[in-house]
């Protein structure tokens, strides 16, 4: 009895040690917490605000030209506590001027003179336009009037640019198909952390965009067809009606509707014969808008539900080229891929009207629309379809500032689409996918970029550190401590981090402390060895000994990432068993643990193996049981 009290106060006393760890906070996340914006307990602060804007705008576009005209319209509104003189003004599109700040090199097809601000005004009053300097993809602009807390002011903004001949996010697809993202002013973040978005776009990271209401309406010529973010609201109005039927039938079946074929668009006689045809859409509580428009690409169209409680439909789009044989599934694996995530993971309705799945050239997410390559690889398709797809959860739905903290959106993604790789490809595959892709080119890579923490913001990396911080390291973060609460307490975790959180702007710290709150463990020694510390995955068997029970295996954390792995035992009859252990091994000292295993065989080797949690040296995964 001595002996187990002693035990068990031992363990208490390290448990004790082990919850008192703190997480590092920046100084202006820990001001936050002290203004009362956020909560320790990972909730919303009873301060919290966020500001909000309605957006709308009316483009221009007349392929072959390149000549993209704007005009728009926005209603800022005010919800912090501070007056606003100086407001910040997005150009994204600027990032295709000579001289912008970019990680890349830009050819002379990839260059443009970026957008050209053609007035700007308020209340009527002109407001001065200054050309960006030095910081190109964002202008600070003066109001005539301040805008107090809790008021709202009008912007009205005409500009143009040309489209870039060749892109990757967004641009010229061919000489009549452009897809546009990014092609209007927007109003940049004011939030409770660091104030004015002012950061940089470098055509690396990615973006930071507030919750607003938009209508857009999208002039083209007759035979051209638009696809965009939103609803469409005039459907009759821009579709002949043969065609308008074929869309609004998709709405409501599982089948497979061919709403334009290429014989249709060749023949002309899709859209409305107006010389210029006005198509508006419309979306609220959403974080941007994007759109293509093409003459020739085909127009398939179904639905899926999304919602089994309300039987809710989601629309499934997509738009291609003909000779895109891949595409031509493409219906399908949206339909999948929606069905799945919101029944399994996140298990959360997928939360908008539609998705559209446009062929281009970028591998690159936007609410409710893909820009996706084309593969002669079905599979290879589908997986980058789905890994797209799952971005409408992170970002767009949690308002993540994947600029500076793209583990959550792109960490989350990944994690999505291992798991829904594994329903799709069996296990085998999948993990074969995921090391290769997400695994590998870090694990193996004993640089000192890759070994930054994942919590180091994505605004000061490039390359290797920052894809494989936001990709493959932060996913297999999410997927320990998955492993370590066990699907049920994970989901409850997750689905209380989206329900406090989604529409708004979480960070790091508000999902770390709701799952220590909504799982009722301090896990922040966790937090801090995976997404804080500088390390890696690689665990070394110290001793095997015999016990009372069994045997008794020592593992050495020699990387520092607390991760989980499978004890392979093989005995001295041939037999070989599986002893899985969670990250939990680690709660009490995450450097060193011992492991029972309780067997009545003679164990003649044990072998470490971690799958996708792949060991940085297994040289030291194998013991011989003397």
């Amino acid at each position: 009895m001595f002996k187990q009290l002693l035990i068990g106060a031992c363990f208490c006393i390290s448990f004790s040690i082990v919850q008192a760890q703190e997480l590092y906070q920046p100084r202006d996340v820990t001001a936050a917490f002290k203004k009362g914006t956020r909560s320790a307990d990972g909730m919303p602060g009873k301060n919290y605000w966020q500001n909000y804007g309605r957006y709308d705008i009316t483009i221009t576009a007349a392929p072959p030209s390149r000549a993209i005209k704007g005009s728009e319209k926005i209603t800022y509104i005010n919800n912090s506590p501070d007056t606003i003189r100086n407001p910040i003004v997005k150009l994204i599109v600027n990032i295709h001027k000579p001289g912008a700040m970019r990680y890349n090199d830009a050819q002379d097809d990839y260059l443009t003179s970026g957008t050209h601000i053609d007035a700007l005004s308020s209340a009527d009053k002109n407001i001065e336009w200054q050309e960006p300097d030095y910081h190109g993809t964002w202008q600070q602009i003066r109001l005539p009037n301040p805008l107090l807390p809790h008021d709202s002011v009008q912007l009205s903004i005409d500009w143009h640019y040309d489209v870039s001949l060749k892109s990757g996010r967004e641009g010229m697809l061919d000489s009549t198909t452009y897809f546009l993202a990014y092609f209007y002013p927007r109003i940049a973040v004011l939030d409770d952390i660091s104030g004015w978005d002012r950061m940089e776009f470098t055509d690396a990271q990615e973006f930071y965009n507030d919750f607003n209401d938009y209508k857009l309406t999208v002039n083209v010529p007759k035979n051209y067809v638009v696809w965009s973010t939103g609803t469409l609201q005039n459907t009759s109005e821009v579709l002949q009606a043969t065609f308008a039927d074929r869309l609004t039938k998709s709405m409501t079946t599982d089948e497979l509707i061919n709403v334009a074929t290429a014989k249709d668009m060749a023949s002309k006689i899709v859209t409305k014969q107006n010389n210029i045809n006005s198509w508006k859409w419309a979306a609220t509580n959403i974080t941007d808008v994007a759109l293509a428009i093409s003459d020739h690409y085909v127009w398939d169209a179904s639905s899926v539900i999304v919602d089994e409680k309300t039987k809710r439909r989601a629309s499934v789009q997509a738009a291609y080229n003909d000779t895109a044989k891949d595409f031509h599934f493409m219906v399908g694996f949206g339909r999948h891929a929606l069905s799945w995530l919101s029944s399994n993971w996140p298990g959360v309705a997928y939360p908008f009207p539609k998705t559209t799945i446009v062929q281009g050239f970028a591998g690159m997410e936007y609410p409710m629309m893909v820009n996706d390559e084309t593969y002669d690889d079905t599979t290879f398709s589908r997986f980058v379809a789905e890994h797209e797809i799952a971005h409408t959860w992170f970002p767009f739905y949690m308002g993540i500032n994947e600029h500076r903290y793209g583990f959550m959106d792109e960490g989350w993604a990944t994690t999505f689409e291992w798991l829904i790789g594994n329903v799709d490809l069996g296990n085998e595959t999948a993990t074969g996918f995921f090391k290769q892709f997400r695994v590998n080119q870090w694990i193996n890579d004993p640089a000192a970029e890759e070994d930054l923490p994942i919590i180091t913001p994505g605004n000061m990396m490039n390359g290797a550190g920052m894809g494989n911080n936001e990709y493959g390291k932060a996913s297999l973060g999410y997927l320990a401590v998955k492993d370590l609460l066990g699907d049920d307490v994970f989901r409850k975790c997750l689905h209380g981090f989206m329900d406090r959180w989604h529409g708004k702007h979480p960070i790091p710290w508000d999902f770390f402390y709701s799952f220590n709150n909504l799982s009722g463990t301090n896990l922040n020694w966790f937090w801090n060895r995976w997404f804080f510390s500088h390390g890696y995955i690689d665990l070394a068997i110290q001793d095997v000994k015999k016990s009372t029970v069994g045997y008794t295996v020592t593992i050495k954390n020699i990387g520092g990432f607390t991760a989980p792995v499978n004890i392979i035992v093989t005995n001295a009859d041939g037999t070989k068993s599986i002893f899985h252990q969670t990250p939990n091994i680690w709660a009490s000292n995450q450097d060193v643990t011992t492991v029972s295993i309780a067997t009545n065989k003679t164990i003649k080797s044990v072998t470490l193996d971690g799958g996708i949690f792949m060991d940085a040296d297994t040289s030291n995964n194998n013991f011989i049981v003397q």
